[in-house]
């Protein structure tokens, strides 16, 4: 990775969270929220970008519409990021079969 890769990253991510800035209060409050999940998480998607620009993208829909952001995702948030990211590897599943192949290493 280069520096102009750096840099274009830093540039689409500043513009992304402007669009997040740039929704009314209680979707930035759960956004934040679902973004928080996802980063501990660790859907191995994550990186290239699609997932949280998706979820601004519907969020700047349902905002538009005029519906309230828990009208959009439901009253159980952790729920619909499960919900979202149900087929996708993640890092601790990834970590946990590394774990269960190493010799001497018993499946429990």
């Amino acid at each position: 990775m280069g520096i102009q890769d750096i840099i274009e990253g830093k540039k689409q991510w500043r513009a992304h969270m402007a669009r997040v800035k740039a929704l009314p209060p209680d979707y930035q409050i759960v956004y934040k929220e679902m973004q928080r999940y996802f980063f501990k998480v660790g859907p191995v998607g994550l990186t290239d970008g699609s997932l949280l620009s998706g979820i601004v993208d519907f969020f700047e829909e349902g905002a538009a519409a005029g519906k309230g952001v828990l009208e959009v995702v439901g009253d159980d948030v952790a729920a619909f990021c499960d919900d979202l990211i149900k087929d996708s590897r993640t890092y601790a599943e990834i970590y946990q079969e590394s774990i269960s192949r190493r010799p001497g290493t018993a499946e429990k």
